[in-house]
């Protein structure tokens, strides 16, 4: 108790102009973080992955933009029921009308982000937000442009898949990475944080809507130049609710790959 009052009489007395604050601790209190989540009947999610990201964000400034796709489930009175509770300034429900893909998706809630850093990640409880903290700290310990969570380095995994999909998922990893050399580990990961410049020059020229967004998205950030972070992270199957991974993406991912193989 007496250490909690002692750190909080420090920190008034910085803000009061009687302490010095980190460069670190000055770049942690001017950023905001604009964390984009889509949806499609995630009813059953949306108010648990938005209860960690407070729990885990404590100490940052944040705002969480839910981008569902006319879920016919709820989901969207789910959310307004949660801005009720945490405040429209922090939960912003932006909708569409139907199911327009994962690439318009994030470009809809980029238009919509206050933050000077943009966080894209999964409904479904997949993405834990206990790593957002790991990710804030990379970026601000290297000063990289992307951090993006990896299953496949040393501290990351997979929890909850069959050995099908698990060797579905690291065979598609490797073949793009024999093809293209993108010089991260895990193309189609979708939990990353972006500077938000960096997200709007790299979404502007991504063609791809579909499940090969993220692989292109990463791939045309490392043709790019920009500085490029991993995470290790556990991703873990969702829950409730259903995969909305099927054949027809399976068959976009090998025709994106051709693609990117030809244009990058």
């Amino acid at each position: 108790m007496r250490n909690e009052s002692a750190k909080q009489k420090n920190t008034e007395n910085k803000d009061l102009g009687q302490g010095i604050y980190t460069e670190e601790e000055k770049m942690e209190q001017k950023n905001k973080y604009s964390i984009i989540v889509p949806t499609y009947n995630e009813r059953l999610n949306i108010a648990l992955i938005v209860y960690l990201i407070f729990k885990h964000l404590r100490d940052v400034d944040f705002e969480i933009i839910v981008v569902d796709d006319g879920s016919p489930d709820g989901t969207q009175e789910v959310v307004k029921q949660l801005q009720k509770l945490y405040g429209e300034d922090r939960i912003l429900l932006r909708p569409r009308p139907k199911k327009l893909g994962l690439g318009t998706a994030y470009i809809h809630g980029l238009k919509h982000a206050s933050g000077n850093f943009v966080v894209i990640m999964d409904a479904d409880l997949s993405h834990h937000p206990k790593y957002l903290p790991c990710f804030i700290k990379k970026q601000s310990e290297t000063g990289a442009s992307i951090v993006t969570g990896t299953r496949y380095v040393k501290g990351g995994g997979v929890h909850g898949w069959n050995l099908m999909r698990k060797l579905t998922s690291r065979g598609a990893n490797v073949l793009a990475q024999t093809l293209l050399w993108p010089g991260v580990s895990d193309l189609t990961g979708s939990f990353r944080l972006y500077k938000k410049s960096v997200l709007e020059d790299v979404i502007s020229s991504c063609v791809s809507k579909g499940y090969v967004f993220q692989m292109e998205m990463i791939v045309r950030a490392s043709r790019k130049g920009y500085h490029i972070e991993e995470v290790p992270i556990t991703f873990v199957d969702r829950v409730f609710g259903s995969s909305k991974l099927g054949g027809s993406e399976i068959i976009e991912y090998l025709k994106g790959l051709s693609y990117l193989l030809v244009t990058t």
